[in-house]
């Protein structure tokens, strides 16, 4: 069922019970789900006032999403630090699904802060810019999975994030094997880096190739105590 009408004050669909335990439940409903039905669920409930983020890495998420909805919104968010293979794969993955795509590109900085101050780069550039790119949203779709980081281990399909919006992970529960299956059958384009030892790829400052065998996500922010930028806390 479409749900058209929303609340004025939140922007929340009429009669959907969007509580947290309500969310709860439904994650935990959502375990036996595939990924096309999650993202069915989340358009229905959602769309238009919905979008998905991606990185480039691979375009497993964006194939599925736009299955189901072919004029969802995609959010690339460009720091300006980005490998030049990055920006190509946007725009491969832009026109090979002729994507509604939102390119959210971060202010020049008077400092480069992944030099000065490597800590607060990520939350002044690329939380602040996804801020903006969900501002009058109600919700928002990611492609983090539990295999990628033990961090991630426990991540939820559904829950509310720190801005109060509702967050989908529909692949969340999706082994590598499962992506990979999934980019061979249904010729996924993949980001050319991955092949040369990049498996999780973000700005280059912070970016190093992954020896076989290690965490996937080992190679950002290497010989540093952070693990996330902050984009999915």
């Amino acid at each position: 069922m479409t749900l058209l009408d929303r609340d004025v004050d939140r922007g929340d669909p009429v009669g959907v019970d969007l509580s947290d335990a309500a969310l709860a439940d439904l994650s935990r409903q959502f375990e036996r789900e595939p990924a096309g039905a999650i993202i069915q669920w989340a358009v229905d409930t959602f769309h238009p006032r919905l979008c998905l983020t991606a990185s480039m890495t691979d375009a497993v998420l964006i194939d599925l999403a736009v299955s189901v909805e072919p004029s969802i919104e995609v959010v690339f968010i460009d720091t300006g630090y980005h490998f030049p293979e990055t920006l190509d794969q946007m725009e491969l993955v832009r026109r090979r699904y002729g994507l509604n795509l939102k390119v959210m590109t971060a202010l020049p900085q008077q400092e480069e802060l992944w030099k000065v101050d490597p800590e607060n780069c990520c939350s002044a550039i690329k939380v602040g810019q996804l801020d903006r790119a969900l501002f009058g949203k109600a919700a928002w779709m990611s492609g983090l999975r539990r295999a990628e980081a033990e961090i991630r281990a426990n991540a939820p399909v559904v829950a509310r994030d720190l801005r109060g919006l509702v967050k989908v992970n529909p692949i969340a529960m999706w082994s590598d094997l499962d992506v990979d299956g999934y980019i061979r059958d249904h010729d996924v384009p993949v980001h050319p880096l991955v092949d040369q030892g990049y498996p999780s790829i973000g700005c280059w400052p912070c970016t190093q190739p992954v020896a076989e065998g290690d965490d996937p996500r080992s190679g950002r922010w290497a010989n540093s105590d952070k693990t996330e930028c902050g984009l999915h806390l």
